[in-house]
């Protein structure tokens, strides 16, 4: 597979082969100094993945929200997203155009910012979250993520001034993909089931097509499951492509899926660019930073709440055993009174 230096020139070397060792990659850093300070900035590990990206060791790693959208943005690569979005779903789809993340309503507020919004060609609306953490996006976010989706289209039907008359019948399907790097305990009660469907269905049997769909997928149990010998899809290929940072790996999955090639080649193609690829890495880790000091804020004040409701438990047993104590002492006192007067 082809490999790219920094100054653009085309080597015809393996995965496994480095274009440079790691002296030659910090001094082609040092080269440029806006480059090897954005580079100093990193933390250690960050400095280890980036340097193994740039030496041909490793694949960048496209759970992190910047590579991803580069590897699937609908303005350059709307076809590929089409191919991803189709192979989860379960059938085929189109990618219309991209959406803003974040929008406006009527009064002011803010939408929900998404990671990717797009359009298909039926009008429905498809919305891909990455993340981490499954703990990062409960069941409560997703549902609100959804509702955000459907009162996106409910706005746009409701104000396109070329209709004469509104109708709910305009309004399509939401789909809410959520790609877990990390799930949480909930997920792996099924072992060997990564992707998770749902929708709204009604126990009496009522046979009624609700607009939201959601569709769960959980990387860490994807790595688990042994690769059937012979047993090929495109989803297993683009969740594979995803979850596949070592380049012996992705020699076997090449092999499996030719087609993937064309996107390891764009990705090793970075290697020219080092100040976009740091760009990108240097807006995952602060995204990451930004993200991990919010969920522990949230999570101490989840401890807080827990602990100040135990402490509300305890003092209204405190004080209910200490009324049933005065009680028992108030009927002893009667006790001793009446036997006083006998």
């Amino acid at each position: 597979m082809e490999q790219f230096d920094f100054n653009g020139s085309v080597k015809a070397v393996t995965w496994n082969t480095p274009p440079q060792t790691k002296e030659e990659t910090l001094e082609r850093l040092r080269q440029s100094p806006v480059l090897y300070n954005g580079y100093r900035k990193l933390n250690e590990r960050w400095k280890e993945l980036f340097l193994d990206f740039c030496q041909g060791k490793k694949s960048l790693p496209l759970t992190y929200d910047p590579f991803f959208k580069y590897l699937f943005d609908p303005e350059i690569h709307g076809k590929r997203l089409s191919r991803f979005v189709s192979s989860l779903l379960g059938f085929e789809v189109k990618i219309l155009q991209a959406l803003p993340s974040e929008d406006r309503l009527i009064d002011g507020e803010s939408y929900l910012i998404m990671d990717l919004l797009a359009r298909l060609t039926d009008g429905s609306l498809v919305n891909i979250e990455v993340q981490k953490q499954g703990y990062a996006f409960p069941a409560e976010r997703i549902s609100c993520y959804s509702a955000d989706l459907l009162m996106r289209q409910y706005m746009r039907v409701r104000g396109n001034a070329e209709r004469k008359s509104f109708s709910y019948k305009d309004i399509k399907k939401v789909y809410v993909i959520v790609l877990f790097e990390k799930s949480t305990s909930l997920f792996h009660q099924f072992p060997g089931i990564y992707l998770h469907h749902g929708k709204t269905i009604f126990d009496s049997g009522l046979n009624m097509e609700l607009l939201q769909e959601y569709y769960l997928i959980a990387l860490d149990v994807f790595q688990k499951i042994p690769y059937p010998e012979g047993e090929k899809s495109e989803q297993r290929a683009w969740l594979s492509l995803l979850t596949t940072e070592n380049l012996e790996d992705a020699e076997r999955l090449i092999e499996d899926y030719p087609w993937l090639k064309e996107i390891y080649q764009e990705i090793a193609m970075l290697r020219r660019k080092p100040e976009e690829v740091l760009g990108m890495w240097s807006e995952a880790l602060r995204m990451l930073d930004e993200n991990t000091l919010k969920y522990y804020v949230e999570e101490l004040e989840e401890k807080l709440q827990q602990v100040t409701k135990e402490k509300d438990e305890e003092l209204r047993k405190t004080l209910r055993e200490n009324r049933e104590k005065d009680a028992e002492i108030a009927a002893l006192k009667k006790q001793l009174e009446e036997l006083s007067k006998k």
